[in-house]
């Protein structure tokens, strides 16, 4: 639950751990707050929300869950390796079967490294079938994930969320009523103190930054990423749309990863041609 502040320095954040673009929004995304991380295909949106939980794991011994609705997770862990991420510093851990979640949480209780904890696709999928849940409605994923979160929280400790992605989560679930199923959904990731970030597949033509609109609002914060042509150069940019209790620099910024490191440049500035 947010708390109501008596001094601005009293207002903890989370930074996005690139260089040149935590400086512009006072050092980070304020605690538990929901931000959808927007783009279409190839933003690298899923790399900038693993950039920023797997550095608060190092740097500061945090747990985070990351549930990957689109990509396996053999496939993330090679993607995220290959980037040049030392996996040998944190923490991880599996949840593919729920049946066992007790003694695989209660291995890492006296661990003093950060920890990110996967959800398996397949783990939710046969939750849902198992249990008899109608998959043609949201209510079926929606409350595995909640159950999946709740039971991390009260055990662990949960501090960072990642849920990739909002888009599919709409596929392989029919919201008849998106905005108030929505709305409980993002007070319910509020109420646990979780930050939390919503990836959000974008259309091509860049007409809205999530599916239904509700979300723009719903969210403490929009991180819109897109990829930009120049001559025959196509680089990719970053801005802060919006967020709430922070000064914001919105200028649009070159958003670089190089040397396992993401890096915001020229903001404001005229491209390089």
């Amino acid at each position: 639950m947010e708390k109501i502040i008596t001094k601005r320095n009293e207002l903890k954040r989370v930074p996005l751990h690139i260089q040149g673009l935590d400086e512009n929004i006072e050092g980070g995304i304020p605690e538990s707050y929901v931000v959808l991380i927007c783009g279409t295909a190839g933003t690298m949106k899923s790399s900038v929300c693993f950039n920023s939980v797997y550095n608060e794991c190092v740097n500061k011994g945090k747990i985070a869950l990351y549930i990957s609705l689109e990509q396996s997770y053999v496939s993330l862990l090679n993607h995220i390796i290959n980037m040049g991420y030392d996996l040998s510093k944190i923490n991880i851990l599996l949840i593919n079967d729920l049946s066992n979640i007790n003694s695989q949480l209660s291995q890492l209780k006296e661990s003093k490294k950060g920890t990110i904890i996967f959800g398996d696709l397949g783990c939710i999928r046969k939750e849902i079938k198992d249990t008899k849940i109608n998959t043609t409605a949201n209510a079926g994923w929606v409350n595995v994930i909640k159950n999946l979160v709740k039971k991390i929280k009260s055990d662990l400790g949960l501090d960072m969320f990642v849920l990739d992605s909002l888009s599919a989560l709409y596929v392989l679930g029919k919201f008849e009523n998106p905005r108030i199923e929505l709305f409980f959904i993002f007070e319910f990731l509020r109420d646990l103190n979780i930050t939390s970030y919503l990836v959000s597949e974008m259309p091509l033509d860049g007409s809205k930054y999530s599916e239904y609109g509700v979300e723009d609002y719903l969210s403490d914060g929009i991180i819109y990423i897109r990829l930009s042509q120049f001559r025959r150069a196509v680089v990719r940019e970053i801005s802060i749309v919006k967020m709430r209790s922070t000064s914001v620099n919105t200028d649009v910024f070159s958003l670089e990863f190089k040397n396992g490191k993401f890096s915001a440049l020229y903001g404001g500035q005229n491209p390089l041609l």
